[in-house]
């Protein structure tokens, strides 16, 4: 910070001496980038085409409008269950997150150097890193669920950075039960599942739809719910898009979609 080209700006901010000690100068760091999070226009700015759709300003295609509907219903994607797609009590728009905490039974990330000792294991919400739950079973291998705003922007997914597309995230959804060859290692024609999870905290892996498929079951639709999520990146011009249609007056979700949510 004393070497950056804005130490002054620091300086006039927080004062002259602020440097002098070390755990100022720190909390003048957190202090400066709280109210840089606070900034609406950068932080959750709602321009998404979805956020236009909720307003009437824009149309959603058939196919992502379908998505939606995938994306909502609960025996298919379910994914509104976590990701929660409905404006608040308030009327501010959806955040797609609940910020809870789920088990998905990840594969193992081999390309991460601290996996190549087959000991460790990220557990989440149990540890290691963390240590407050240190002991608690039935929070080992639970995650914080993310928000999905802006997720087409983003190269990688989970916490082990397994994946780096939304049609391998969604596939994997789709597909973790019904196929799990294609996830997890394969040993002597066994399929190796959860194989980044010990056994003895298995119980905790969701198992609601669309984890509730059996294997060989058909696999659930992918391509719409992947247009769907591109239409939740900010930045959305209807001026700018030439396949943009008018909508007409404020959007809520489909009312088939929202009774299959309930």
């Amino acid at each position: 910070m004393k070497a950056s080209a804005y130490a002054d700006d620091f300086k006039k901010t927080f004062g002259a001496n602020m440097f002098d000690d070390e755990g100022r100068a720190f909390a003048s760091v957190l202090s400066s980038l709280e109210a840089f999070e606070q900034s609406p226009k950068t932080f959750y700015p709602y321009t998404s085409k979805f956020d236009a759709w909720l307003n009437g300003r824009a149309k959603l295609s058939d196919a992502e409008l379908h998505g939606l509907k995938l994306f909502n219903d609960e025996q298919k994607g379910n994914c509104a269950a976590c990701h929660i797609s409905f404006r608040a009590k308030d009327g501010s728009p959806p955040q797609f997150s609940d910020f809870g905490l789920i088990a998905l039974g990840v594969p193992r990330n081999t390309n991460l150097p601290i996996n190549k000792d087959p000991k460790f294991h990220d557990l989440g919400a149990c540890g290691p890193e963390r240590t407050d739950l240190k002991g608690r079973d039935e929070f080992c291998g639970i995650f914080r669920t993310p928000s999905l705003r802006n997720v087409a922007t983003r190269k990688t997914f989970f916490h082990n950075g397994i994946y780096h597309s939304l049609d391998e995230v969604v596939r994997f959804y789709a597909m973790r039960d019904t196929n799990p060859e294609k996830f997890y290692p394969v040993k002597h024609g066994v399929v190796q599942k959860f194989d980044d999870l010990p056994k003895k905290y298995w119980d905790n892996i969701n198992t609601e739809p669309p984890f509730d498929r059996k294997k060989g079951d058909k696999p659930a639709e992918i391509k719409d719910v992947v247009t769907f999520l591109n239409t939740l990146t900010d930045g959305y011009d209807p001026a700018k898009d030439p396949n943009a249609q008018k909508g007409t007056g404020v959007n809520e979700i489909p009312w088939e979609v929202k009774a299959a949510s309930k």
